[in-house]
């Protein structure tokens, strides 16, 4: 399935969309975004985005010649976010948004290979098509694994300062790309319309290679598929949701819905409404036996705390964390916000290593 090409939106979209604090939670150099800011005024934001990506390639290359590999990989990090974010302009999968993350990942993998331990990229065949994320370990064997992703444009190694968060903690993480995201759906084919819960748990299958002890994070609508798969897949002992609904719809904004059209690969939106349906947490039937962490931002613009009420009542331990100033996915208190979590994670996953 695929979709036409998308324009760019304009500047001060964007920028509603990827504010700074979005843009300093998924990696992106202070210096680089006041650049970006600038540039925007005058260039297409992937234009921009992408030459200060480059700049960062660059002052890798100079420090990989130099034998400066720390440099290197914090380099490669900042080349990657600007990417990220370039790609972000298009919504669907153009040969111009393609491309660009295609150096997201190459990016990474540039940070990646030059780490210690280095990160595994992995692949696994699912529904006809292949799945992807990165596979990131603590210097010391691991108590556990998070499983981390994203929802509708944030994905799998958007979320590197989570990770670094959860390995300093001797947890493993596994970047996922599931269904209808980045890579899984650009170059796998794997789109929003297969078994999401059983997609996340063939995650959860190379997970337990590494430990016995399984959470999963999800971001944005990616929370929705974090409970919805821990609620069908009894080796995951703990579960964060962090801004997303319980029943998602079609909200209105353009953005949300050509993202939304891409990720399910049909612009209908009655299909698109439909798959949400398909995919929504079902109250009353759906219950969450692990541990549960609910995230809220009290000045979230697109959930609101009534929408994630069901992952709560879909669970007997359930934890409710509310930033009464919080963005969506608590952008504007990611040092904060990032440690609870992992410190969470880190409790609950070393308490079911320790049984």
């Amino acid at each position: 399935m695929k979709t036409a090409p998308s324009a760019i939106a304009p500047a001060t979209a964007l920028w509603r969309a990827m504010p700074p604090t979005r843009l300093l939670d998924c990696g992106m150099d202070y210096a680089d975004v006041l650049q970006l800011q600038r540039l925007t005024a005058d260039v297409p934001w992937d234009v921009a985005a992408e030459s200060l990506g480059t700049a960062q390639l660059d002052r890798a290359a100079a420090a990989d010649a130099a034998g400066h590999s720390a440099t290197a990989i914090e380099a490669y990090r900042f080349a990657a976010a600007n990417f990220l974010f370039a790609q972000m302009a298009y919504n669907f999968d153009g040969p111009r948004k393609v491309a660009l993350y295609g150096r997201f990942t190459a990016a990474v993998g540039g940070a990646g290979k030059r780490s210690d331990p280095a990160w595994q990229r992995v692949e696994i065949p699912f529904a006809g098509g292949r799945m992807f994320g990165w596979l990131i370990r603590p210097t010391a064997d691991p108590v556990g694994t998070v499983i981390l992703l994203g929802g509708q444009s944030g994905w799998g190694a958007a979320y590197l300062a989570q990770a670094d968060a959860l390995t300093a903690r001797g947890l493993a993480v596994l970047l996922a790309e599931g269904p209808g995201q980045g890579d899984t759906r650009m170059v796998g084919g794997v789109y929003l319309d297969v078994d999401v819960a059983a997609a996340y748990s063939a995650f959860v299958n190379v997970t337990v290679d590494c430990t016995p002890a399984v959470g999963i994070w999800g971001n944005s609508l990616g929370g929705l598929y974090a409970a919805v798969t821990a609620a069908r897949d009894p080796r995951i002992v703990a579960v964060c949701v962090n801004g997303a609904p319980a029943q998602p719809k079609l909200l209105g904004f353009r953005a949300f819905g050509e993202q939304a059209a891409a990720m399910l690969g049909t612009t209908d939106p009655d299909a698109i409404q439909a798959n949400f349906d398909r995919i929504a947490l079902r109250p009353g039937r759906d219950r969450i036996g692990g541990a549960l962490m609910v995230l809220h931002g009290g000045n979230d613009p697109l959930i609101g705390l009534v929408e994630q009420q069901p992952f709560l009542d879909a669970a007997t331990d359930a934890t409710l964390r509310i930033w009464d100033d919080g963005e969506h996915t608590i952008y504007n208190h990611a040092a904060e916000r990032t440690a609870l979590v992992a410190d969470w994670f880190a409790d609950h996953l070393a308490n079911r290593a320790r049984t």
